[in-house]
């Protein structure tokens, strides 16, 4: 704790709970040590001072059942350091048991503390005893039991750190410390280290601009150069006359006053020019400061993972051991929080399903011990994290057959899909080839939850398999949440940023290139046929003309089972952008996942890759595609009337849009008032279908504002309600409603032969 904490915002019971999960971490991965090595006689002195620790810190507080139970614990060490004894595994089980009630202690509220050491008090006192037994060599070992239940895949394991800590805390009591504790440290709550990150990117934000206003003053000193250079031919004019002679004092006065400006210019710019570069590098270190106080080593995510490991491969019967690479790399805190489960699912999957027994394994040619391995890595501006294995591999003719009789495919289409089509299958949910379900395998809870965690991190993840050999699960996700590597865009004349994370692929294709069939159009990629459509349509924004341009930007995007080429008027290139979240009020924005501010101070929305895929999947069964065009052609697109239907019922919207789709009318959706009442004034539409009770905005209000504006008075709007009651009636009619129908008017044409009327047939 540095000189410069108050050591008033901590109670002693919280110095005492920081200490004791410090030094439990010490002791868990001590023992585990020692256990794969017990000649390792280093790893006995830090195991000594780690137990002394806490017993002084319990005495601090006066809580005599943990201190003797350390006492006995460091006896164990003593004597274990002394040559006197060596630490078997049974005894090392007994030792984690402590370990395991000093931790759950420290995850105590202050007054839940007085009440775990009242109900756990035989077990302190066993736990006494036993130590006591294990320093004079009288310990008897019973069956084995792992100190901590295994943990599911839908009930992981959990570390209560309400804040962001920089090293381990220690104690001001102790007086002995290592060297990685003696950094100065100060613990400071997450949300005020979240609102210190957003202050730090917009004074970035901020500074960026300043060099947009140099560039600016700039262009000034050229404007005084031209103005002295017109003085100068002024008094040319002017010399060889005594007729102007007033005329040439006043333009010596002036161009004295000119030379006197332009040096003071040229003085305060190079004081400004220093100024901005001064801030520019202020800000940026700043700002890189922040971000690394939110980096954490990426063992501290994983720290249990040893353990549970262990734990869970004696009570399997097998003999696994985790190796750990990558242990110092550098990961946002809130991404490390949230890997924390799927990584611990993946980890018990290789060890439950991947790892054969030791029989198996000699029997198969390999070492009895298994070998799961966990690699962290930095690349392309990603954390790479690979979790593998040596066991037996994924059988492709089990998830064939499983996917046949799950009725996810037919037997044909089965027989003819490839490996890794086959293993997309995997991230399904409910999708398993376990004979049985069992708490070690997730009570049924598969590989979608992994999967639907690492997106909601901006991550993707793959897998490989051979069989008899192992299998490797690769996930990619950002190094920071804060922080996001983007490719920004043009789209309609606005800059959208993808998140390169998202992204396959970009071509640059002439439209000689893009291939044509069915009225569909498509790019080759990979060998494959990727269909191609416009980024403008899925966004709900004007037709891209493109004109005589003759190349066409594209953009590769994918989920799990789809693909898709996206086209886009140009790249602007590559940033690393602040990400910040929308305002909340706003709902679920969509295609949008949150935005930025580019170096110039424009704002950016950045996309959402998953839901974009959503919308062309909506587009393309709605048979509203638009491809690349000349202007001509992009213009006969867009002449289909088109409708904007808002409802917050799903099936009503799906009613509404397939009945005037049908009929070729373009048909938009929206989920509420709100989004209804955005999406109006930044469209162009030749009708307005809506519902009346809504969330956010319902339908009067809607009608009223539609009807109020200058631009969109004359729109027709068209309500569909359950309601039929008169009142209703009259005041959708009141606010401005040119129609107004109950939603027993989708059973026959009324709701059609009214659109009609109102705004006449699709291709009229």
């Amino acid at each position: 704790m540095s000189a410069g904490t108050d050591m008033n915002d901590f109670s002693m019971i919280g110095l005492f709970k920081m200490e004791a999960e410090s030094q439990c971490a010490v002791l868990t991965s001590g023992l585990l040590e020692l256990e794969n090595n017990p000649s390792a006689a280093d790893r006995i002195e830090p195991l000594m001072r780690a137990a002394h620790s806490l017993k002084g810190a319990a005495r601090i507080v006066q809580l005599d059942p943990v201190v003797k139970v350390a006492h006995a614990m460091e006896d164990c060490f003593v004597a274990a350091g002394e040559g006197k004894l060596t630490l078997a595994a049974e005894h090392i089980d007994k030792l984690l048991e402590g370990v395991d009630c000093f931790n759950q202690l420290s995850t105590c509220s202050e007054n839940e503390i007085p009440a775990y050491l009242a109900e756990n008090s035989e077990k302190m006192a066993e736990l006494e005893r036993a130590f006591a037994d294990i320093k004079t060599g009288n310990f008897k070992s019973v069956q084995p039991m792992p100190a901590q239940d295994a943990i599911s895949a839908d009930e992981p394991a959990k570390t209560p750190e309400p804040e962001i800590s920089h090293e381990n805390p220690v104690h001001p009591a102790h007086t002995e410390k290592s060297a990685a504790d003696k950094e100065a440290v100060v613990r400071i709550a997450a949300d005020k280290m979240n609102r210190l990150m957003g202050l730090a990117a917009e004074s970035l934000v901020g500074v960026k601009r300043l060099q947009g206003f140099e560039k600016k003053i700039l262009r000034h000193k050229k404007q005084l150069l031209e103005i002295a250079a017109l003085i100068d031919q002024l008094e040319q004019k002017a010399v060889d006359s005594d007729q102007f002679a007033d005329i040439k004092r006043i333009l010596k006065d002036i161009q004295h006053r000119h030379n006197a400006y332009y040096r003071d210019y040229t003085e305060y710019f190079a004081d400004f020019s220093d100024y901005s570069r001064t801030m520019d590098n202020f800000s940026d270190s700043l700002y890189r400061e922040v971000v690394s106080c939110r980096m954490r080593p990426f063992i501290e995510g994983v720290r249990d993972f040893p353990r549970s490991v262990r734990d869970l491969a004696r009570k399997l019967g097998k003999k696994v051991s985790l190796e750990i690479a990558g242990e110092s790399i550098a990961v946002d805190k809130d991404i490390l929080d949230r890997l924390n489960a799927p990584l611990n699912h993946l980890v018990r999957n290789a060890v439950d399903h991947g790892i054969e027994t030791p029989e198996e394994r000699l029997e198969a040619g390999k070492n009895e011990t298994g070998i799961v391995r966990m690699t962290a890595r930095h690349w392309a501006g990603m954390l790479n994290i690979s979790i593998s294995d040596d066991g037996k591999g994924i059988d492709i003719e089990k998830i064939r057959a499983k996917t046949v009789s799950k009725g996810l495919a037919s037997a044909e289409i089965a027989a003819k899909l490839s490996e890794p089509e086959l293993l997309e299958f995997m991230f399904l949910p409910g999708f398993s080839t376990a004979a049985t379900v069992t708490e070690i395998s997730g009570r049924g809870v598969g590989l979608d939850v992994v999967q639907t965690m690492t997106q909601e991190v901006r991550g993707v993840i793959k897998v490989e398999t051979e069989l008899g050999k192992g299998t490797s699960f690769n996930l990619q996700v950002p190094v920071s949440l804060s922080v996001m590597p983007a490719l920004v865009a043009n789209i309609g004349g606005e800059p959208y940023a993808f998140p390169l994370t998202r992204l396959d692929h970009l071509l640059k294709l002439t439209k000689n290139e893009i291939l044509t069939l069915e009225s569909r159009q498509y790019v080759k990629y990979e060998g494959k046929n990727v269909g191609l459509v416009s980024a403008a349509q899925v966004l709900g924004l004007e037709p891209v003309k493109t004109g005589s341009q003759d190349i066409v930007h594209v953009v590769i995007i994918s989920d799990r089972l789809n693909q898709y080429a996206i086209f886009v008027d140009s790249f602007t290139g590559e940033f690393e952008l602040v990400v910040r979240p929308l305002d909340p009020r706003l709902g679920k924005v969509s295609d949008i996942s949150s935005t930025s501010v580019l170096e110039d101070g424009a704002p950016v929305l950045i996309l959402d890759i998953d839901d974009m895929v959503r919308s062309i999947d909506s587009i393309l069964n709605g048979g509203r595609l638009q491809g690349v065009s000349d202007s001509t052609a992009a213009g006969a697109v867009s002449a289909r009337k088109r409708v904007l239907v808002i409802d917050d019922s799903i099936t009503v919207r799906e009613v509404e849009r397939n009945l005037l789709a049908n009929n070729g009318y373009e048909v938009d959706v929206a989920v509420d008032g709100a989004e209804g009442w955005n999406a109006v004034r930044a469209g162009q539409y030749a009708l307005v279908v809506t519902d009346v009770d809504m969330p956010r905005m319902n339908g009067i209000e809607l009608v009223a504002n539609i009807k109020k504006h200058e631009r969109l008075h004359s729109l027709p709007v068209m309500i569909v309600s359950y309601k039929d009651r008169e009142e209703d009636r009259i005041r959708g009619l009141e606010a401005g409603a040119d129609y107004y129908l109950t939603k027993s008017s989708f059973h026959d044409n009324t709701l059609l032969e009214a659109v009609e009327n109102l705004i006449g047939k699709a291709g009229e």
